[in-house]
């Protein structure tokens, strides 16, 4: 029997399970089967057509669209309260061709300075060689963000938490400003997830994924997804659909899997950082901690009022310069030294090799990012056991 799921009437943990799956498959199939064909043959021609014109459900080629990727882009889409969803092979494909979509030459972005690397890289270099003015502004800096907003601008691109200082945003303020000069409004939500944030709320026009990380969990699958007004979802997948950076079915799977456990693992997550923030805040080897959970945050009652959780991701600055990140890096046993971040293993490495590997050191440093930062992606595993070894290869130090 065909159930009818409402974001609002029903909770996280019963939409992750079963948002999209709400029906028997194939031959009375409970899981999803992983729809491997390239193509969907018709014996009808009228049907295919009525296919192709889009008047009928169905399928024609998998870099269109594919039963597997469907599901999943059913499942975010309720998770966030959307309209509609798309599914990229990856998260910095769903970022690069949502902003191809709608900034072609002479329109006018606006964003902060400290997106993720490979998001500055577009903002910095080919955004701009394609003739797009790209103003970038200082994120704690919001007056200076309204400004540039008020100037006129086409779109505005937030991302909050950030990666990897987890500074904050205020969504529904700035995205009220880019609307009144008729500005789409564009949110990674890729930290957070919509467990812990829900962007369309708060005015948000597009939501973006890098469902590589916490929405797969599992490191085992690359992808990206972006939610929101149909309208503007139709534009990008039709970009998309051209562009040719289709989600394969066997990642849909993978992440589907692990969309199920999604608000299990992100209440451990959100518990586990917590607990580890607090802890290397008091630790006499640790500088700073950057976690927007901690009342020490200097946004932590924005994050009060704009999250229900605060996420799984934390830096800190060990006392000392790089060669103390090697020290504390290189002795931690619960911690995969890897350019990822959201998997249930805990997760470490300095933004020189993960979220700004692309970026110099000048522009780290025009980005805020200090040397001596250490990303710590913590996992589900037991918090003690992750106190125990941080504080064993920090006095290291």
């Amino acid at each position: 029997m065909k159930k009818d799921f409402n974001p609002i009437e029903n909770g996280f943990g019963t939409l992750s399970v079963w948002a999209g799956e709400d029906q028997l498959f194939d031959q009375g199939a409970t899981v999803p089967p992983i729809a491997l064909n390239v193509t969907f043959g018709y014996n009808d021609l009228e049907e295919w057509q009525a296919v192709a014109n889009g008047t009928l459900p169905g399928h024609i080629y998998s870099r269109n669209t594919n039963p597997s990727t469907r599901i999943l882009e059913e499942k975010i889409r309720l998770l966030d309260g959307a309209e509609a969803a798309c599914s990229f092979s990856t998260g910095m494909a769903a970022i690069s061709n949502t902003l191809s979509t709608f900034l072609t030459p002479g329109k006018k972005v606006v964003s902060q300075k400290d997106t993720y690397g490979g998001t500055s890289v577009l903002f910095l270099n080919f955004l701009p060689e394609r003739g797009v003015h790209v103003e970038l502004c200082d994120t704690g800096d919001v007056e200076s963000m309204l400004v540039e907003i008020k100037k006129g601008c086409d779109l505005l691109y937030l991302e909050t938490p950030t990666n990897p200082t987890l500074k904050l945003v205020d969504i529904k303020q700035l995205a009220d400003a880019a609307h009144q000069v008729g500005a789409i409004v564009v949110v990674d939500n890729t930290f957070a997830t919509p467990i812990n944030q829900r962007p369309l709320s708060l005015g948000v026009d597009l939501v973006i994924y890098s469902a590589t990380k916490f929405l797969c969990g599992h490191a085992d699958a690359l992808g990206g997804l972006i939610t929101g007004k149909a309208e503007l979802v139709k534009r990008v997948f039709s970009y998309r659909e051209i562009n040719g950076a289709a989600l394969h079915p066997f990642s849909s799977y993978l992440i589907l899997r692990g969309l199920r456990t999604l608000e299990l693992r992100m209440l451990r997550h959100n518990e586990n950082a917590q607990y580890l923030a607090e802890y290397l805040e008091s630790h006499p080897k640790v500088d700073s901690v950057f976690y927007p959970g901690l009342s020490s945050h200097p946004q932590h009652e924005l994050a009060k009022a704009q999250m229900s959780g605060y996420g799984g991701v934390l830096s800190f600055t060990p006392s000392g310069d790089f060669e103390s990140v090697k020290i504390v890096l290189e002795n931690l046993q619960f911690a995969r030294l890897a350019a990822h971040l959201g998997s249930v293993d805990t997760i470490a490495g300095p933004p020189r090799t993960t979220s700004h590997v692309e970026a110099s050191p000048e522009e780290r440093r025009m980005l805020g990012i200090p040397e001596n930062l250490i990303r710590y992606a913590v996992g589900i595993e037991n918090v003690r056991d992750l106190e125990k070894d941080l504080d064993k290869a920090l006095r290291l130090i």
